[in-house]
């Protein structure tokens, strides 16, 4: 990223950038308030149980020592036909910069993430990428991931399938600025990374 400093944000600040500001979320209820209301409903009662599962007979805490709702672990790039190239996401994030994936120009490709929600419901995820060359923007997607109620289990968003750019002009290397949000403007984490656009994939 162009002078940009990775920050890994564990504390629910705002980033203004990657949000909408007419955007209004609506009030953050916790599970049990969500099991509460509308009982006199069977079929939704029956929806919210479905939906939340286990996260109803107890408080789901992977990481006690980890005070976040949700706990970004990997993204991954998914090519067909090839090896996932993943980024561990759970260590020292200011170092994924020197690890760089190679691109064959014109693929296909989509980015999956890999997260742990838990102690509470976590509404309205939204995925964030910003790519620059040369410090100029160059591309920007937002996908909605949507809401997640605690698991034990890993849990994962992949997103629709992009195609590399492809030309001699396109080739070369790329900066990546990655933002997992939600509803409530909490920056889960935000991460730089690096890709090359090559003829091939050696």
């Amino acid at each position: 990223m162009a002078e940009t400093e990775t920050q890994q944000h564990q504390d629910g600040h705002h980033d203004e950038d990657v949000h909408d500001a007419n955007y209004q979320a609506p009030p953050v209820k916790s599970i049990e308030e969500i099991m509460a209301a509308d009982q006199e409903d069977e079929s939704l009662r029956r929806y919210k149980e479905a939906l939340l599962g286990a996260a109803q007979a107890e408080k789901i805490v992977v990481d006690p020592n980890d005070l976040r709702k949700v706990i970004v672990k990997k993204l991954a790039l998914v090519v067909e036909g090839r090896d996932d190239m993943e980024l561990d996401l759970s260590g020292d994030i200011s170092q994924l910069k020197k690890q760089l994936f190679v691109i064959k120009e014109g693929v296909q490709y989509k980015v999956r993430i890999d997260f742990i929600v838990q102690r509470e419901i976590v509404h309205g995820l939204k995925y964030v990428q910003k790519t620059y060359r040369m410090g100029v923007p160059v591309d920007k997607m937002t996908h909605m991931v949507g809401s997640y109620p605690p698991k034990k289990e890993i849990q994962f968003y992949l997103t629709p399938a992009e195609e590399a750019p492809s030309g001699m002009v396109s080739r070369g290397t790329y900066s990546v600025t990655s933002v997992f949000t939600d509803d409530d403007k909490h920056i889960h984490l935000k991460w730089d990374w690096t890709f090359e656009i090559k003829k091939d994939w050696a």
